[in-house]
């Protein structure tokens, strides 16, 4: 059972990916001459649950999106409800009804961090934040989309959910069909997921299918079996999937009060690159932000097939989550690379290694391999060629750094050593 998109959106030629939201119907309001909202005296968006407040163009965004002193309510006053998650939040965005229920852990919501190293070897003046998805409840900005995918496969009555994976999708899937007290069935390929994510879908109660072949022949069967038998998939073909995930887009600008310059991501299944480029299409065209990004998406040098511009039959990569031949929302992607006068560029696991340690080690942030992709990419462009005095960069990392967690111990030095329980040993040990 392969969903379609309410309300009415137009598919993409190509891929079927529903259009952004009133593309090729009413003009946006910024076009109609509509007030703001703040003009209008409306009740804020907090206080209704829907779209989120945001200040008038020009004007500084309040101090909790700007990652300095955070707001506070006056003595006496009422915080702030706790976060609701992404469909309450940015409800009128999407393809939600009155009777749709809402399967969430409250995903979203997640920290975008400015860099205090690494935005140095960008070039002069430039400003680097990071966007932090792992930490979202399963670890990965597959919620995003999940939460979305998942109540819309309850709304139609599913009692069951598939997907293939390398490890995210069915992760997040697993722990939404959990949440939502449905069946869920995740294909992987036998040998090439992290243990990390295995782990998660079989501790959240997914039958796990191990296969002798790669992603794309496990999603090749997936697709084949939702036709054929009363189950939903949910990878990112699925148009609600993609759907929730624009909402990562929408959340950049309302932390930095406009788009970001460049918005740089890793592209496996290509998925996400096509969601961040429709929620700043949707965002632009509602008012809500001034410009548009240019979008770098960076494929592993071995798992590069829009890059090289054919499958890859045998993909290889350090990185996983992005271990991919054939991305079914490449049409989406180039798209999105097209319009935003952007890239889509490979990146070596030695450089995606090194991006990953130089996180970890100049900037505090444990990411899976594949999330430093983005920050490869960017590292890599800006050493042929500085971004432009000014700029604002923002690289997506798309999941934590215990998805994977036998890299992550691989790439540390033998440097434990007992010592006696001594004060006086371990005072020597430390050398300071």
């Amino acid at each position: 059972m392969t969903p379609a998109m309410d309300g009415g959106n137009a598919p993409h030629p190509a891929c079927g990916h529903p259009l952004p939201a009133g593309e090729g119907s009413d003009a946006p309001a910024h076009q109609r001459g509509d007030a703001p909202a703040h003009q209008r005296g409306d009740t804020p968006a907090h206080q209704r649950g829907d779209a989120p407040d945001r200040p008038p163009m020009g004007e500084r965004p309040p101090a909790h999106q700007r990652g300095d002193t955070p707001d506070r309510p006056t003595l006496g006053e009422r915080p702030p409800a706790h976060w609701p998650g992404l469909l309450a939040r940015y409800r009128r965005f999407l393809s939600l009804t009155p009777s749709s229920p809402i399967v969430t852990l409250h995903e979203g919501n997640t920290p975008l961090v400015p860099a205090e190293r690494l935005q140095r070897r960008l070039g002069a003046d430039v400003r680097l934040f990071f966007k932090l998805e792992g930490a979202n409840p399963t670890g990965s900005f597959k919620d995003r989309g999940m939460t979305m995918a998942v109540s819309k496969a309850v709304e139609a009555g599913s009692q069951a959910l598939i997907c293939a994976s390398t490890g995210n999708t069915s992760a997040s899937m697993a722990a939404y069909a959990a949440r939502a007290g449905v069946r869920c069935f995740m294909l992987v390929p036998h040998g090439y997921v992290a243990l990390g994510k295995l782990a998660q879908g079989l501790h959240y109660g997914a039958t796990v299918i191990a296969i002798d072949g790669n992603f794309d022949q496990a999603l090749a069967i997936v697709r084949e079996l939702s036709q054929t038998h009363p189950v939903t998939l949910v990878n990112s073909v699925n148009p609600h999937r993609i759907e929730g995930q624009q909402t990562g887009a929408f959340e950049v600008v309302d932390q930095l009060g406009d788009a970001p310059d460049f918005l740089a991501i890793p592209v496996g299944n290509a998925g996400n690159i096509t969601a961040y480029w429709r929620g700043f299409e949707t965002y632009h065209a509602a008012g809500l932000a001034r410009r548009k990004p240019v979008m770098l998406g960076f494929q592993a040098a071995g798992a590069a097939p829009i890059v090289q511009g054919a499958p890859v039959a045998r993909p290889e990569t350090i990185a996983t989550a992005i271990r991919i031949g054939n991305p079914a929302s490449w049409c989406c992607a180039e798209q999105a690379r097209q319009a935003s006068r952007g890239a889509i560029e490979a990146v070596s696991d030695g450089a995606i290694l090194a991006a990953y340690e130089a996180l970890a080690r100049d900037e505090g942030l444990f990411c899976e391999p594949a999330s430093a992709a983005s920050v490869a990419g960017v590292l890599a462009r800006a050493a042929r060629e500085p971004f432009p005095p000014g700029s604002t960069v923002v690289c997506v990392l798309t999941g934590n750094g215990l998805k994977d967690p036998d890299t992550a111990i691989g790439r540390v030095p033998d440097s434990v050593v007992p010592v006696a329980a001594d004060a006086a040993a371990i005072g020597r040990q430390l050398a300071l």
